[in-house]
């Protein structure tokens, strides 16, 4: 869910981790005028960073928000191809990742593990019981009285639609269970609109995974 305060979207933060991959080295010629960007640089051509696709994405999304409630899909959603993972939250503060620095507290959120080492299963479940199990849950819980909706759906992804009952904000939620030997389901949750969403987003994930836990889910850290 978002609040609209402002048009305009934030700058997006750069945490330790991303700031090489977003920040291109300066020149280190006298002759650059250091207040116009240097067009002749081989840096100026260099790839977009995945934060900055998603800042233009979310600049987007808060035009559109303009004359729309719900707000316009953001064009990053889907798995990341460099390296393979869930996106990168938006200088706001109204999205999670688990994609994120563990320093960042205000974004990052712990994967889940639903083959836990100290976990209350009997016997370990495959990723398509745990995927199953999964929706299962996304279609019982409406946390803060979201109504869920399925849009897509693979053998190792899901991305649901949450719109809010009062005026039909939309949120964007991931999960993604990623290949190897460990259990592991990474997740992003966002709104399309606004700057702050006073936790609804952790409260969401919150939600979900305590539903999982029941079946024998956990979370990898605190959260």
């Amino acid at each position: 869910m978002a609040f609209l305060s402002s048009s305009i979207q934030q700058q997006p933060r750069l945490s330790s981790s991303a700031y090489h991959r977003l920040i291109p080295k300066a020149s280190s010629s006298s002759s650059v005028d250091h207040h116009q960007p240097d067009n002749s640089s081989p840096s100026h051509h260099a790839p977009i960073g995945r934060r900055e696709i998603v800042l233009k994405s979310s600049g987007a999304a808060m035009i559109a928000a303009i004359f729309q409630f719900s707000g316009s899909k953001p064009s990053y959603l889907g798995l990341q191809k460099n390296p393979p993972s869930l996106a990168l939250c938006p200088a706001t503060n109204n999205c999670i990742s688990t994609s994120e620095d563990s320093s960042d507290y205000n974004h990052y959120a712990p994967p889940w593990n639903y083959n836990p080492e100290d976990g209350k299963r009997k016997k370990p479940i495959s990723r398509e019981e745990a995927m199953a199990e999964l929706v299962e849950v996304i279609a019982s819980t409406k946390p803060d009285k979201f109504t869920p909706r399925i849009v897509e759906r693979k053998e190792d992804y899901v991305r649901v639609e949450y719109e809010s009952p009062i005026l039909g904000f939309v949120d964007d939620v991931e999960f993604w269970f990623p290949p190897g030997k460990k259990s592991l389901v990474q997740y992003r949750s966002a709104s399309r609109q606004g700057n702050f969403d006073f936790d609804v987003n952790k409260k969401r994930i919150k939600a979900l995974r305590l539903e999982l836990e029941k079946k024998g889910w956990a979370s990898e850290s605190s959260f």
